[in-house]
């Protein structure tokens, strides 16, 4: 079996040293050295988006790899890429050093300077121990970018009361809904309301596991707690202040014990941006920004993505963004929203409910949130554009293209450790949509449902406009009548025929009978009497006349 290693060490001499020493070892296949923990992690990653084999049995980490402490760079290749045995290179072999690296997930130390025989021992040692884990594992790829184990979703909002929280209690719900076992986690360390969102009294909370290195199952059933409707549930602590205990690396152990439990981990972690989740949006198979189709509420989505961009923690085209509160006659559309954030816009957007929702969300029963709601359907739409929701036959793995996390690198901790305060690090590229028979994508949804509406609503215009056409038939009946009567009345005052005046400038469909009269008593008068047509004029009367009448001075001829 040839053995693949690859070198990641900072010094170039140093590394152009370690691949010629790798390069005598039989049966070693040395690949081309990375020179920092970025580059390391994003080989690694595109490796093992195409296969587990495709990744080396072995890596090498150079002591002062940097940009990261070695240790933490340990840590998170092990956690991400379990299938690969990671080997120390380091002049300190003391046995402090030596536990660190074992618990941080190391499968050996070669002390510097390197000696041959030293050397093959261990890279044989990690090799073999590798080979049983992806005999273990199998070829399906669950040494990913997502590691062993579930699917980590991560959702944030632009700013605050864009509807996070809501959103990632029905995506979690709708994926409960459908069979799979989630876990829904508070990270909005400080303020989180899940559990009032879900009427919860708790004692437990993700605080207690900050302080423990190996979170086994027992420990993490005692912190998870289980929701009537089948969702497990780990909250954020009742008191605020306990939210700072919870640093990056507490954050990626739980997440790590969470996913090797659950099929799907949903992260809320709320508008601030702390280490804790910094750290679980890099490590997320996809991360959700939810914002509203306002200007303020866009250009915090924008300021959002920049500092993810910044600090390294995810790109923009790996952040999937949500419109919620959308109307269609908003100015802001998803496609604005795509262009100045950058993002790739989710086609489901979700409507604005207030009147549904305030029940639910006064009441603490998000999950009896009525199954007719325009947020409910929207959000579980969404759901099954994500994967979430797998339909017969569509086969486990949603969210397939995650384990892409080649934009991602513990670069971002370091950075993360001068702008956040406590260090750390923590997208996917597409998202595969399931067909789903009883979710409708918005997008077609919205055609329909205008094409219902207006054909509903047709028949109260034809009748408004019945009704006015009428009424303005009417009106123009009485300006006829009092005209014709009018014209009748001037020419009998001055001996004219009042009859042939009256009907002179009358329409077909209305002639009427004028009467005149009052000759020699000074005054002349004229009274034309018309029927109302019915609609269409000449055709059909209504059973009632509208009578004008007129008068004027007789004249001496």
């Amino acid at each position: 079996m040839t053995i693949r290693i690859l070198p990641a060490v900072g010094d170039p001499d140093a590394a152009r040293a370690i691949g010629g020493l790798l390069g005598q070892l039989p049966g070693v296949e040395p690949l081309q050295a990375v020179g920092d923990s970025a580059r390391l992690l994003d080989t690694l990653a595109v490796l093992a988006a195409a296969s587990v084999d495709e990744l080396p049995e072995v890596v090498l980490v150079h002591e002062r790899l940097g940009p990261l402490p070695a240790l933490e760079v340990i840590r998170e290749v092990a956690l991400r890429f379990p299938a690969t045995g990671v080997v120390l290179v380091t002049a300190d072999q003391g046995p402090a050093l030596y536990a660190a690296a074992m618990d941080a997930g190391a499968r050996g130390l070669a002390g510097l300077p390197l000696v041959y025989d030293e050397v093959g021992a261990r890279v044989q040692a990690a090799a073999h121990w590798a080979t049983g884990v992806r005999r273990h594992l199998g070829s399906a790829g669950e040494g990913s970018g997502g590691g062993p184990g579930g699917t980590l979703l991560a959702v944030a909002g632009a700013k605050g009361g864009v509807g996070t929280t809501v959103t990632a209690v029905q995506l979690a719900l709708a994926a409960c809904a459908a069979g799979r076992s989630v876990v829904l986690v508070d990270l909005d360390l400080q303020s989180g309301d899940i559990a009032s969102y879900l009427d919860v009294q708790f004692r437990r909370s993700i605080a207690d596991l900050a302080g423990i290195s190996d979170i086994s199952p027992r420990v993490l059933q005692d912190a998870v707690f289980p929701h009537p409707t089948g969702l497990g549930l780990l909250l954020a602590p009742a008191d605020g202040e306990r939210g700072e205990e919870v640093g990056d690396l507490a954050a990626r152990q739980i997440a790590a014990a969470l996913r090797s439990r659950y099929e799907l981990v949903i992260a809320d972690c709320g508008t601030q941006m702390t280490a804790a989740g910094a750290a679980v949006v890099e490590t997320a198979d996809v991360a959700l920004l939810v914002t509203t189709p306002d200007v303020v509420s866009v250009r915090a989505a924008k300021r959002m993505v920049r500092l993810w961009d910044r600090l390294q923690v995810r790109k923009a085209a790996d952040t999937v963004t949500v419109l919620n509160r959308h109307t269609r006659h908003s100015e802001i559309q998803p496609a604005l929203v795509e262009r100045t954030t950058g993002t790739r816009t989710a086609r489901t957007t979700v409507p604005a409910g207030y009147k549904e929702l305030q029940p639910a969300v006064d009441s603490g029963r998000m999950q009896d949130l009525d199954a007719r709601s325009g947020v409910r359907q929207a959000l579980w739409a969404l759901a099954g554009e994500l994967g979430l929701i797998t339909a017969p036959g569509a086969g486990a793995g949603p969210l397939r293209g995650a384990a892409a996390h080649a934009g991602r690198s513990l670069t971002g901790g370091a950075r993360r450790r001068r702008a956040i305060g406590s260090g750390g690090g923590t997208g996917a590229d597409q998202l595969s949509p399931v067909p789903m028979g009883r979710f409708r994508r918005r997008g077609g949804g919205d055609r329909g449902q205008v094409a219902v509406e207006f054909l509903g609503i047709l028949p109260l215009i034809l009748a408004v406009l019945v009704v006015v056409w009428q009424c303005v038939l009417v009106g123009y009946t009485y300006a006829l009548a009092g005209n014709a009567a009018d014209k009748g009345a001037r020419a009998a005052a001055v001996g004219g025929d009042c009859a042939a005046a009256a009907r002179a400038d009358l329409p077909g469909a209305w002639r009427g009978g004028p009467e005149c009269g009052g000759r020699g008593t000074g005054v002349v008068r004229a009274e034309v009497s018309l029927q109302v047509p019915a609609l269409f004029p000449g055709l059909v009367n209504w059973p009632w006349t509208v009578t004008g009448s007129a008068g004027a001075a007789e004249e001496e001829r």
